[in-house]
């Protein structure tokens, strides 16, 4: 089987993951902060300290891949039917953002969407360094908690409201419409789920629902 995502870097905030105390410590004695560096400086400090950057690589494979969604794709058909959001859109952030269930998050944590504490949180945490080092993030004690949490954090929250305007099977207008709404700051972050669910086929789930769930669905 081909390894298609080996060594790969897998941020799902950012394209290069600077947030290691080593690097931090070296950027700022130079007085620079993650605010202001720019790629130029990511790459120096990524040939200064290569094996600083070990821990951010993901290594999983097409079949891993394969494995999650047949894991997942039950329940984001029941919380497309409970929550009209789209189930290939749900699977294919939980593929990116997990790693494909490999990453720390997802691992020791449960979370599956990288969702953080935010002020409202009274459940389990866990420190990550995401946007600035050791960040509050959700801990749950399966996965299928994290994929409700992901479906109530999507539609209790204003920002997100226009996606429910959206076509529910126009998965590439509520990819782009999670990026315009800010759930990730990385700005290939539609495309990268398009892309998933383009190459492994995961609109199939939506028409799945549709065909189980079509009355429910149709429910305004």
């Amino acid at each position: 089987m081909k390894n298609i995502f080996s060594y790969k870097l897998h941020v799902t905030r950012y394209n290069l993951n600077l947030t290691t105390p080593l690097i931090t410590r070296f950027l700022t004695s130079f007085g620079m902060t993650k605010g202001n560096l720019s790629r130029s400086y990511a790459l120096t400090v990524f040939f200064l300290f290569p094996f600083s950057f070990l821990p951010c690589f993901a290594q999983y494979t097409e079949a891993d891949i394969y494995n999650y969604i047949e894991t997942y794709k039950g329940i984001a058909i029941e919380k497309m039917a409970e929550y009209k959001i789209p189930a290939s859109i749900t699977l294919a952030q939980g593929i990116f953002e997990s790693a494909s269930g490999t990453s720390r998050l997802a691992t020791q944590a449960n979370n599956h969407f990288g969702i953080k504490c935010h002020k409202e949180w009274q459940g389990d945490t866990i420190k990550h360094d995401d946007d600035a080092l050791q960040e509050c993030f959700r801990k749950y004690l399966k996965a299928e908690e994290s994929y409700n949490d992901h479906s109530l954090f999507l539609t209790s929250r204003p920002r997100y409201a226009n996606l429910f305007k959206l076509d529910i099977m126009d998965y590439k207008a509520w990819a782009h419409g999670l990026k315009a709404a800010g759930y990730a700051t990385n700005p290939q972050y539609a495309d990268k789920l398009i892309s998933l669910i383009e190459r492994f086929d995961l609109a199939k789930q939506d028409t799945i629902c549709l065909l189980l769930f079509n009355d429910k669905i149709k429910q305004k």
